[in-house]
């Protein structure tokens, strides 16, 4: 939630160039920087900042399962002499948490989702939620409860990878930058692999987090869904936009990921190390 309140921004901005061009082969965004501007000019400061809420909440929920899940399998698979789980291990365990916590977290993700890309629709087809509870309770009420749940395979799929690849790298970094000599375990040593993990993730997850934006955010078209599934997204994508938008938003993807992932780890290497010193040493 720490690094959430710093790169909100960044998440807004991924979301609305995933959605520019939807369906079309113009488009709403040529770059980052003109999203920006973009945002910044219709919607004001605080328009970055939409959705700030959600993203609190879906950290709070996605989160804090899959970290929880991975540390305590990590711990548990980590052998008596101290020998750490080998890194298809640790990609394992990290495709399980992230799972769990993608089915936990779904709900504010749509939420998170609509709030983000509510800006760039015409202002009477806004949804204009207050916040992320009126979202929930709105979104129950209009059309389910099950719709909280919408995505939810994309975005379990999503978590899968983002976590294999996050988690694992962030892990098998972390031990190789210390195995080097050339580091302690300290935030520097914490930065840099954390900011490898944010690279290999960026890379493997656009793909299916695009499709995972998408149908979250689909309308219904004369009573029909826009999209079938997640496959049929990517296949959308490719035939109306071309093959590399799949990572349409690569920039403000890794720019929002990078840090999150430095910020996020960070956070959690200092809150381990207290809890260790005063509650585990008591």
């Amino acid at each position: 939630m720490g690094a959430t309140v710093f790169v909100q921004p960044l998440d807004l901005v991924k979301n609305r160039m995933q959605l520019s061009g939807e369906g079309a082969k113009t488009k709403e965004y040529k770059t980052s920087f003109h999203a920006v501007r973009s945002i910044l000019g219709k919607e004001g400061v605080r328009g970055i900042y939409t959705g700030l809420s959600a993203g609190l909440l879906r950290q709070a929920t996605y989160t804090t399962t899959r970290l929880g899940i991975y540390t305590i399998l990590f711990e548990k698979l980590t052998k008596a002499d101290g020998t750490p789980p080998n890194f298809f291990m640790k990609a394992g365990i990290g495709m399980t948490a992230g799972a769990t916590g993608a089915f936990v977290g779904t709900p504010a993700e749509v939420a998170l989702i609509r709030m983000t890309a509510d800006g760039r629709l015409p202002p009477d087809q806004r949804r204009g939620y207050s916040n992320v509870f009126n979202a929930l309770l709105r979104i129950t009420r209009e059309e389910g409860v099950l719709t909280l749940w919408r995505g939810c395979v994309p975005t379990m799929a999503r978590a899968v990878v983002v976590n294999a690849a996050q988690l694992a790298s962030y892990s098998q970094s972390k031990q190789f930058l210390l195995g080097s000599g050339y580091f302690r375990d300290n935030i520097f040593c914490h930065f840099c692999a954390s900011m490898i993990s944010g690279l290999v993730t960026t890379a493997a997850s656009m793909p299916v987090d695009i499709a995972k934006t998408r149908i979250q955010n689909m309308r219904m078209i004369d009573g029909k869904p826009e999209y079938k599934n997640g496959l049929d997204v990517l296949l959308k994508v490719i035939r109306y936009e071309g093959f590399f938008s799949l990572w349409k938003g690569f920039t403000p993807y890794y720019a929002r990921l990078g840090p999150h992932t430095v910020l996020t780890f960070i956070f959690l290497e200092q809150m381990n190390k207290f809890y260790k010193k005063f509650f585990l040493s008591a």
